[in-house]
């Protein structure tokens, strides 16, 4: 049998488009109406306390609050994200800014969420009258507050103990300052960040119910989400509807996991400073479904073609260096450094005039002193949660990113258990410290650990997978094992990124103290003996000069932390432990 083939004109055109193109248009379209549809709802009218949100307990608005819950991360991380790249390369790049701006994030991280809140609701309700679009900007900016610190401390450490040979590299091929920071500067911190973006994801959650359900100056204000679900239920002492949330934040976790986070996590891993191949690559279905499409072959062309046919507008530079400059350029340059810091530092030490003269008008002295002792508990808490972090979590954390296989299968669990809202789990502590009558001065501790222990762990694992296979595998012909092994490699190479963890884990725990010094089921109320406690009631009454006089206590400890002895470690891992 003779079979005739049809002339070409005459075959059938193949399709650009096959099936992973089809999968991935149909998940755009879903994720776009989705979060039209949801996001439809920052719009609607808000006049308090007349017509303001209900939250229901029917587990059939779950999916809508989670929904509602995971749009307001996404948009704090997306924030978060834009201001790590530009926040950190400045304080990376400049001497002069960065003694200004690093001690201004010190501040700010210090600075609990409660405190935003007690601010910025009523000035972003004020700046939206009539719409719930200004509650919503202020549980956004508390969300993105609770996100950004972290990631920008990792960001800005990854710039200031770049290895060196990358340095000369990119200097000697006259690299552009943006080239410098899309090809070199960008690449070597994606491990970090991405692992510090996902412990900021994870941490956000726990401000979730925080933000979505709070009282300011007596007046309550609630918006749809999973947070003032949760809330509703331990108001109403409804353990049935506590579980529906607990159920339904596990599976949002494992979701957000499957969709984004491992395929990110999959990607970044081109980004490892091996010489050698690792021999299990992370991997990631959504990741294998992308690069198989030919959807983003197709618009690349497309945007190709696009930019030779529109006008090409160039900007030229003149290529200076800096010791080209003239001494007076220099000068002038030096000046407006100057000037900068001058206006930084009149604004903060006109912002603390007006705190001492608020708080020594309002609050007596003996209270102040009060304060100051209970701050110092507080501290010691937090002490307990660093020490107990770096134990514990430090050869976990080792183990997994050291494992390419054991990190396959610990990735999941261990963002389920770092993005999981603790205080979720709060009220299920509140009824087990009352029946078993441990006081929660005790117990704050346990639920400070459970809050912000995660923050080392996962700057641990990112600190590990960024030890280079040669280094392992030249402690390994050495046949160094055991204390001669963590020695000599593991804790110098993983000193960095467990400096980063520790300082962010412990500006998440002075943060975590305000909601675990203060524990309710129903009409019940446990409190602890701390700052955090001070804040929290302080807020929950509106009474301003005692929100300033908790919040600047706070941040003085915090900063003279940082200062005295997290600074320190900075710059040991700077000069000494910096892998190149």
């Amino acid at each position: 049998m003779i079979r005739r083939a049809f002339p070409p004109k005459y075959a059938l055109p193949r399709s650009p488009l096959g099936l992973a193109d089809i999968v991935i248009l149909a998940g755009l379209f879903v994720l776009l109406y989705g979060i039209a549809r949801v996001g439809s709802g920052f719009f609607v009218a808000f006049k308090p306390p007349v017509m303001q949100p209900k939250v229901s307990l029917d587990p059939a608005n779950l999916p809508y609050y989670a929904a509602r819950s995971t749009l307001r991360m996404f948009i704090g991380l997306i924030f978060s994200v834009l201001f790590t790249f530009a926040y950190g390369y400045v304080c990376a790049k400049s001497r002069r800014a960065e003694r200004v701006m690093i001690p201004l994030l010190d501040i700010l991280q210090s600075v609990p969420v409660l405190g935003f809140l007690s601010v910025t609701v009523t000035g972003f309700i004020a700046m939206f009258p009539g719409s719930l679009l200004g509650l919503e900007m202020a549980s956004l900016f508390a969300i993105f507050t609770g996100q950004v610190w972290n990631m920008t401390f990792s960001f800005y450490h990854s710039l200031i103990t770049l290895p060196k040979e990358l340095d000369e590299a990119a200097t000697v091929f006259q690299f552009s300052k943006w080239r410098r920071f899309i090809s070199v500067e960008v690449p070597v911190s994606m491990l970090g960040l991405v692992w510090n973006g996902m412990m900021s994801f994870g941490g956000g959650w726990f401000f979730v119910a925080v933000t979505e359900a709070i009282t300011v100056n007596n007046k309550s204000y609630t918006l749809p989400g999973l947070g003032s679900y949760v809330a509703k239920a331990v108001e109403e002492k409804d353990l049935k509807a506590l579980s529906f949330a607990i159920v339904t934040m596990i599976l949002l976790i494992v979701l957000i996991d499957q969709l984004f986070w491992r395929p990110v996590v999959a990607w970044a891993e081109k980004f490892r400073m091996d010489k050698s191949t690792a021999s299990t690559q992370a991997s990631s279905w959504v990741l294998d479904l992308l690069r198989s499409s030919k959807l983003p072959r197709i618009l690349s062309r497309f945007w190709r073609r696009l930019q030779h046919r529109l006008p090409r507008i160039r900007l030229r530079l003149p290529r200076t260096r800096a010791f080209q400059l003239p001494f007076r350029k220099r000068k002038a340059r030096f000046n407006v450094d100057v000037l900068f810091g001058i206006a930084i530092g009149m604004v903060v030490m006109s912002a603390i005039a007006i705190g001492v003269h608020v708080v020594s008008k309002e609050v007596p002295a003996q209270e102040v002193a009060s304060v100051f002792g209970l701050s110092i508990l507080t501290f010691l808490r937090v002490l307990c949660l660093i020490v107990f972090a770096s134990l514990v979590w430090t050869p976990v954390g080792v183990a997994i990113g050291f494992n390419p296989k054991l990190a396959q299968v610990a990735q999941p669990l261990v963002l389920i258990f770092a993005s999981f809202p603790a205080n979720f789990l709060f009220p299920a502590a509140a009824i087990i410290f009352i029946k078993t009558g441990l006081t929660l001065n005790a117990g704050s501790i346990i639920l400070m650990i459970l809050g912000a222990q995660w923050y080392v762990l996962f700057n641990t694992i990112a600190g590990a997978m960024s030890v280079p296979n040669d280094l392992r595998e030249m402690a390994a012909n050495m046949q160094l094992t055991g204390w001669q092994l963590w020695k000599k490699l593991i804790l110098p190479a993983i000193f960095p990124a467990w400096v980063t963890g520790a300082i962010t884990a412990s500006g998440g725990a002075w943060n975590a103290s305000i909601v675990s010094e203060v524990v309710s089921w129903g009409n019940k109320t446990l409190k602890a003996d701390g700052v955090g406690a001070y804040i929290a009631n302080a807020t929950k009454v509106g009474d301003a000069p005692r929100i300033v006089l908790g919040v600047s206590m706070m941040c003085i400890f915090v900063v003279a932390s940082n200062r005295l002895f997290w600074r320190r470690l900075y710059a040991l891992a700077e000069t000494r432990y910096r892998l190149g």
